[in-house]
């Protein structure tokens, strides 16, 4: 899906690594959220509430996801999930687009 219609966009920023990640948050009709960010290139670890999936929209970042033990790849195309209640690793190595999107 390139294009979200009929949607609400809450006009603050999410900032976090003071500013070297930052989305807005994107709430649809059918009480579904999403966030649409940038991350600039360093290492950043989360921990999420509800369960996600990260779309890579341009860029490239390394992940470790929970209970994995090795480091992946992801680049512009690809995604991947996080489980709810679970903490994720990021090494972004170059300017990353992505979407977010949560479970509900």
């Amino acid at each position: 899906m390139q294009q979200f219609d009929q949607v609400s966009v809450i006009k603050k920023a999410n900032i976090y690594f003071d500013g070297k990640v930052t989305s807005r948050t994107v709430l649809f009709a059918d009480g579904t959220k999403k966030t649409l960010g940038i991350m600039l290139p360093g290492e950043y670890e989360f921990g999420t509430a509800a369960a996600e999936l990260m779309e890579m929209l341009a860029g490239e970042m390394d992940v470790l996801l929970p209970g994995e033990i090795g480091w992946r790849t992801v680049k512009a195309g690809d995604s991947f999930q996080v489980s709810a209640n679970s903490r994720f690793k990021l090494k972004v190595n170059t300017v990353v687009d992505y979407c977010c999107s949560y479970a509900i």
